[in-house]
């Protein structure tokens, strides 16, 4: 029985984690979708901007409400049927209340956002986080209830919804307006721009809602006030770790606006430089999710099969910056190729992010492997001070410094909160559950690393191709040493079988 529980485990957690980095790869094609439909980036800018609000918003519509849900859905003592009704119509009034405060109140709430040119932007963004919030219920139910299919299903149907919305809107009806504007005059206007992305998303999170209408009328509902209480008081401090989780994330979505003074189209055209750019890295971040998929689930197992054997933990964090400098390497030597294509000029100019924002991310991934010490002595605390140590950072530098030196700002701030709280957590895991990693070999990685970058970004070549095949040359030269090193041919499955037979 607990060989076949660690399999349905390893089965619903690759469903899970495929289905979320394929989804974050499929969202990520409307980045130049949108770049190259939207030339301004100060209309970029405003997608980010309102993306950044509903990221925030979310957490405090949902509360810390779905975590709660898994802990008392779990206990033997409470009545399963009761738990998921109290939370889903809990959920279903806050977010109705939620739209309604911002109908009767949108003229005041666009006027603080600095958004008053289009509040009906803001009133369908809210109207789509106060469902996503509502549905977050009936997706942890199918979650609960071990149906990972109809969970990938589901949100990944939502995912090509949006994109085929906003391909219709966006690429599609600009050409039938052109060659046929007749047909479509009833229901399309060129000049609503961006109000296009929300609608898209609006449209394809009712869609969804519609697909949870078999799970809701099955379902007996009834509420339990003291329940929500119980339930509310153990979700309160994951609502303070994921406000301070978001800020740390999206703090330049939400505050650009506010630091610029009355220069909005110079703070929007900064954040879509930024945001746009910042997308770019979302290579580093798939595969620090996808690590993190695997290495979670791998180290409680490990720790429950031998407490003291830490070594496997140590070679884990090593691979890990092995492989993610090698994808850090690989795009900022070849990312360049964009300032080739002319509808991208306005945002390539922002190219110089990308360093410090994947580096910030990687110390990120590091900081991830480094946390086991606090998970596996319950000393989950000092992971929510990290956490707001990290955000006050983030802010503190965003607010001094981008007013004077602009976007790079952000991300230099990435750089130095993961740098700070990965060290942090380093020295305090040694006090607590000591690990002895292998510095030599990160420290290698990481000087070997830099001067590749260097030798590679800034050695000037005039023959555009011949840089790239010089650039090229290093990634090989790195790759080459991790092999000879770390990373033997003979060691890596499938390779193995015909490095032997040649032997």
């Amino acid at each position: 029985m607990a060989g076949s529980g660690m399999k349905s485990l390893a089965k619903d957690t690759a469903i899970y984690g495929l289905s979320s980095i394929l989804g974050r790869l499929f969202n990520w094609f409307l980045v130049p979708l949108h770049m190259y439909v939207f030339i301004n980036p100060v209309e970029f800018g405003k997608i980010s901007y309102m993306y950044g609000y509903t990221a925030l918003l979310f957490i405090l519509l949902t509360y810390g409400l779905e975590t709660g849900f898994f802990r008392f859905m779990n206990k033997k003592d409470e009545n399963a049927e009761m738990v998921y009704s109290t939370s889903l119509i809990s959920l279903a009034f806050t977010s109705g209340l939620f739209i309604l405060f911002c109908f009767i109140f949108i003229k005041p709430i666009a006027g603080w956002m600095e958004y008053t040119d289009h509040p009906d932007h803001i009133l369908m963004m809210a109207i789509i986080v106060a469902l996503d919030a509502f549905m977050c219920i009936p997706y942890a139910y199918l979650r609960y209830q071990k149906r990972p299919i109809r969970f990938v299903s589901i949100r990944l149907a939502f995912i090509f919804l949006n994109i085929f919305f906003n391909v219709f809107f966006l690429a599609i009806c600009p050409y039938i307006h052109t060659h046929a504007p007749s047909t479509i005059d009833w229901f399309y206007n060129p000049s609503y721009g961006i109000g296009y992305v929300f609608l898209a998303n609006l449209i394809s999170t009712f869609i969804v809602l519609l697909l949870f209408l078999s799970q809701f009328r099955k379902f007996k509902f009834g509420f339990d006030i003291h329940l929500l209480k119980r339930i509310l008081i153990y979700s309160f401090p994951l609502l303070i770790l994921g406000i301070a989780g978001v800020i740390n994330q999206a703090v330049a979505q939400l505050i650009y606006p506010h630091i610029f003074g009355d220069n909005l189209d110079e703070a929007y055209k900064q954040l879509g430089i930024y945001s746009a750019c910042l997308k770019l890295t979302v290579v580093i971040s798939m595969f620090t999710q996808a690590f993190r998929y695997a290495y979670e689930p791998f180290i409680f197992a490990k720790n429950k099969e031998n407490n003291s054997d830490t070594k496997a933990y140590s070679e884990a964090t090593k691979y890990f910056i092995i492989f993610a400098l090698v994808v850090f390497l690989a795009v900022v030597y070849f990312i360049e190729l964009l300032r080739h294509i002319g509808r991208f000029s306005n945002y390539m100019v922002g190219l110089d992010i990308l360093p410090p924002a994947m580096m910030g991310e990687i110390f990120f991934g590091i900081y991830f492997n480094l946390s086991i010490w606090y998970k596996l002595t319950d000393k989950t605390q000092y992971g929510a001070a990290f956490s707001i140590l990290g955000c006050i950072i983030t802010v503190a530098i965003n607010i001094i410094f981008v007013p004077m030196v602009g976007y790079i700002a952000s991300a230099w701030a990435t750089f130095f909160c993961n740098l700070i709280i990965m060290t942090i957590s380093y020295f305090f895991g040694q006090k607590y559950y000591p690990i002895k990693y292998d510095l030599k070999s990160f420290a290698f990685y990481l000087v070997l690393a830099s001067i590749l970058y260097f030798a590679g970004m800034y050695l000037t070549i005039a023959n555009e191709y011949l840089k790239y095949i010089y650039r090229l040359v290093l990634l090989i030269i790195f790759v080459l040493i991790i092999i000879k090193k770390d990373l033997p041919l003979s060691q890596i499955p499938y390779l193995n079988k015909f490095i032997n037979k040649n032997n």
